[in-house]
């Protein structure tokens, strides 16, 4: 699947919630289903610079394709790392780099949360963008 065919999902499973209660129960929801990460990646320099709470995240190449694991210790932080990690995981560098971030703003994520975990947000796509710059300059 594309990155925009991901995108698309997520904006229409979010659609089917009536109100941001809904909406957060579900992002706790994937939280808890996202892929426990290494205890060997849960270093400090592996924590996202700029989230209110501790955010892992780390990212291997896997043939052309970027793979993504991270944790939180916030579970609301958790739900929002795994759906970025849904969205970029087993995806290419140019596609990660290229990838148009709408989304968001179609599900309403960045106006329904508090202006530090929106700083999160950010520093959580910028992370995964750098991973994407650093893995496509080592071709």
């Amino acid at each position: 699947m594309t990155i925009k065919d991901i995108q698309d999902e997520i904006v229409d499973e979010f659609s089917m919630f009536d109100d941001w209660m809904q909406r957060y129960e579900y992002i706790i929801e994937l939280g808890k289903n996202l892929p426990l990460i290494k205890e060997e990646y849960k270093v400090d320099e592996n924590l996202i610079k700029g989230c209110q709470s501790k955010v892992w995240l780390q990212g291997e190449k896997d043939n052309d394709k970027i793979v993504f694991t991270a944790d939180s210790d916030a579970i609301l932080t958790k739900g929002i790392i795994a759906i970025l990690i849904r969205v970029f995981s087993n995806q290419t560098p140019k596609d990660i780099i290229d990838a148009e971030m709408d989304f968001i703003d179609e599900i309403g994520l960045k106006e329904h949360l508090s202006p530090t975990r929106a700083n999160g947000l950010v520093s959580m796509i910028k992370n995964i963008k750098m991973y994407a710059l650093a893995f496509d300059a080592k071709k």
